[in-house]
């Protein structure tokens, strides 16, 4: 399950970031792919950025209804849960008698 979660707060974010290009392209003429390329590349990352420091902030404020939304706009409700990757500061410090 969390590899699919995963998946989908991947490629939400990219189908967005393609939509959001075709958007744009309606009113403006592209005569490069490149430049289409490097529009839809931030438009991407923009729209990933902004979700996910939304679904943060959710979290630090205790908004769940917030954070919910946030996260199904990036592809799944709840970020990815990795087995074995516990950040330090989550993590009891072994105590030795």
């Amino acid at each position: 399950m969390n590899l699919f979660a995963s998946f989908m707060r991947t490629v939400v974010p990219i189908v967005a970031g393609l939509l959001l290009t075709l958007l744009v392209r309606i009113g403006v003429d592209f005569d490069s792919a490149s430049v289409a390329s490097v529009v839809t590349t931030v438009l991407t990352g923009a729209y990933y950025t902004a979700f996910r420091l939304l679904e943060s902030l959710a979290v630090k404020i205790h908004s769940r209804p917030l954070a919910t939304v946030a996260g199904i706009l990036l592809g799944w409700a709840a970020p990815p849960d990795y087995a074995g990757t516990a950040h330090p500061a989550q993590t009891a410090p072994e105590h030795s008698p």
